[in-house]
């Protein structure tokens, strides 16, 4: 199976040794982030610094005229990934025989909430979710669609990845996140991922349901979750509590805004694209999931993209519904964290691969190359010789 490796432009910009150390290990890809997240990463090799802070969600390179005028637009990287960044570490890596992929990150902004507060999500309590842009909103949506074409074409990418193409809720990897006092599961974290901004209320009264009513329904329903009276069973627990015509309206209204959104953005990107240019989205076939692997109808995202990367860090059953509508060249690629600091098993991948491969999985792909180390580096290299 084909292999990719995930990296930043930071990993390889100032180290001449990265590039050929990443080859090394039996890699034929790199999925290279152009447009990410605020993040704080290690740097376990490079010869300049060990600590990365990506301050907010930026571009990794120039932005484009596009923007010129409009009030959402991506923002410039900092002192992080200056310049053309991404470009940089892209010809660096192609030179070294790698084939490049872009990673773009998309309604996953914090910044983004933070200067335009109408943009983010909304819970039925009122409380706004600055990382979480609202997918439903006009502008909005034209932003990340904008946004997929042009992170996501940069010169001599042969494909790219789409993160957070869909809805992002309440569970976020925030500095200092103290949101775990009360265990909330499948059906709180559904409940709480609930949007009531205008746009969100609109389409609620579309589906026959009064936003007001709704918002105190879903109130109601969580709390027996916040008290611990109530045991959380995913969907038939919203069903339950919800009641099972509201919980189908509310998942109707979301599950079409986001498969148009998906559908908008992956045509974006091809009519920006050269011939053959692959577009794969992070993906979670249980299409109520928030998150950066975006919650999908597989039937409906295997018809417009060329297939999904799937996250098996905690087992491989999430390959299963998109191997049903794969067809004879989807692309189902396995992602594995191979960093044991953040939970990763590298020392059994080749055996998730051979299970991966077993239950439909055509591709790997390896979370993260440079945030994994050397020991980790090591067991990917005997894992990829192995196959």
């Amino acid at each position: 199976m084909k292999a990719s490796a995930f990296v930043y432009p930071w990993d390889v910009n100032g180290d001449p040794e990265a590039p050929a150390r990443i080859a090394g290990l039996g890699v034929e890809q790199v999925t290279l982030a152009a447009a990410y997240h605020s993040t704080r990463a290690l740097t376990p090799r490079h010869p300049r610094h060990r600590i990365v802070t990506a301050e907010y969600a930026a571009v990794l390179y120039p932005a484009g005229e596009r923007w010129t005028g409009r009030g959402l637009r991506p923002y410039p990287a900092g002192r992080w990934a200056p310049g053309d960044a991404y470009g940089e570490a892209a010809q660096a890596l192609a030179a070294a025989g790698l084939e490049v992929h872009t990673w773009v990150v998309l309604a996953h902004n914090s910044r983004l909430g933070a200067e335009h507060p109408y943009t983010s999500v909304v819970n039925a309590y009122g409380d706004p979710y600055p990382w979480a842009p609202c997918i439903a909103q006009p502008a909005t949506r034209a932003y990340l669609v904008d946004l997929a074409a042009e992170a996501a074409v940069r010169p001599g990418a042969h494909g790219t990845e789409l993160e957070s193409l869909g809805w992002y809720g309440l569970q976020h990897l925030h500095a200092h996140d103290k949101t775990s006092g009360v265990g909330l599961g499948e059906a709180g974290q559904y409940l709480m991922s609930l949007c009531f901004c205008p746009s969100c209320r609109a389409g609620y009264s579309a589906q026959g349901l009064d936003p007001d009513g709704l918002a105190g329904s879903v109130r109601a329903a969580l709390e027996p979750l916040w008290r611990g009276t109530a045991d959380d069973e995913g969907w038939p627990t919203v069903a339950e509590l919800l009641g099972e015509e509201t919980a189908a309206r509310t998942r109707a209204w979301r599950d079409d805004t986001a498969g148009t959104l998906q559908e908008e953005a992956v045509a974006a990107v091809r009519a920006a694209a050269p011939a053959a240019f692959q577009v794969l989205l992070h993906a979670d076939p249980v299409s109520h999931h928030c998150g950066a692997n975006a919650g999908v109808d597989p039937a409906r995202v295997l018809s417009a993209a060329d297939g999904v990367v799937v996250p098996c860090a905690g087992g491989t059953a999430l390959l299963a519904p998109f191997a049903e509508q794969a067809g004879e060249r989807t692309v189902l690629a396995a992602n594995f964290t191979v960093v044991s600091g953040m939970g990763g098993s590298p020392g059994t991948l080749a055996a998730d691969a051979a299970r991966a491969r077993a239950e439909g999985a055509t591709e790997l792909r390896l979370y993260h190359a440079g945030l994994a180390s050397d020991p980790d580096l090591a067991a990917v290299r005997e894992a990829l010789s192995a196959r």
